[in-house]
């Protein structure tokens, strides 16, 4: 027999850290997204992976743009295209669907969720390109996040858009910041999201980076766990947050490169070099 779905790990921690982005403003109405890919044989305690409810197209998605192949029979748990985050908790069968890759570029099956008849998100095409590039750096790298949060979008207005320039300035923010992502943050100009355009740039910036700025839109998260990519997202916000508190006054102290260069090989974290002044 098997287990109740609602009580998977994987579906309880998907309705915590949706209710967590929107307790916090980073995804408002329908904004944000998430997909994490599931262990199949942990799925399988819940689920009967032979019983597929339906197919389902990728959104923004055209047979042929870009090969699924690598993660077909990949299984994994996504939110719903028009989907509020505030809901997942109290309904996530509607707002939740465990999906595995179809063969051939033929979309998704739908193994669970999406009682009302929804879809994936429609940046799925984008998650799957970003997976593809994380695995290939990292194969414990399961988890993909896109969510709007407030300070780190307001710091796009009045902060350049350069990529060392915008590490360098939130590493300088909080202590922990080049030990959390030494690695920095990647930033894409203002781009049509939704598009294959834009998830074909996304991941070709996570091949060097796990955050990646959506220029006036929002930001990208990748990592181990949902836990751990939600960490990454939160301590860029944090900092972006500190930045927007002070940016308009005199800065009287700040932390050195050479403290940044201390902290990181006292952590022993692989930093970017390049992006210390």
């Amino acid at each position: 027999m098997k287990k109740d779905i609602l009580t998977a790990p994987f579906v309880r921690e998907m309705c915590k850290t949706t209710a967590n982005m929107y307790r916090l403003g980073w995804d408002e109405r329908n904004g944000g997204n998430v997909s994490y890919l599931l262990d199949e044989q942990e799925v399988a305690e819940y689920l009967d992976l032979k019983k597929v409810i339906r197919t389902i197209p990728l959104m923004g998605w055209n047979a042929g743009d870009f090969d699924t192949a690598p993660l077909a029979g990949k299984i994994f748990i996504v939110t719903g295209t028009g989907k509020y985050f505030k809901n997942v908790e109290s309904d996530p069968e509607t707002n939740l669907g465990i999906v595995r890759i179809a063969p051939d570029n033929k979309g998704v099956e739908l193994l669970w969720g999406y009682k009302d008849g929804g879809r994936t998100t429609s940046e799925l095409p984008a998650h799957l390109m970003c997976h593809m590039a994380r695995l290939k750096k990292d194969p414990e790298n399961r988890v993909v996040i896109h969510s709007h949060p407030t300070h780190t979008l307001a710091m796009n207005y009045v902060h350049e858009l350069d990529e060392k320039k915008f590490t360098h300035t939130l590493w300088e923010m909080c202590t922990e910041c080049i030990v959390v992502f030494p690695d920095g943050v990647g930033i894409l100009p203002w781009m049509l999201c939704g598009t294959n355009g834009i998830g074909e740039a996304t991941a070709k910036k996570m091949e060097e980076f796990r955050l990646v700025v959506w220029a006036m839109h929002g930001i990208y998260g990748a990592g181990k766990s949902l836990d751990e990519t939600f960490g990454l997202i939160e301590t860029v916000e944090k900092a972006a947050q500190i930045y927007m508190l002070t940016c308009n006054r005199p800065r009287i102290n700040t932390i050195k490169d050479e403290q940044l260069e201390e902290l990181a090989e006292y952590f022993g974290v692989e930093y970017r070099k390049d992006f210390l002044n």
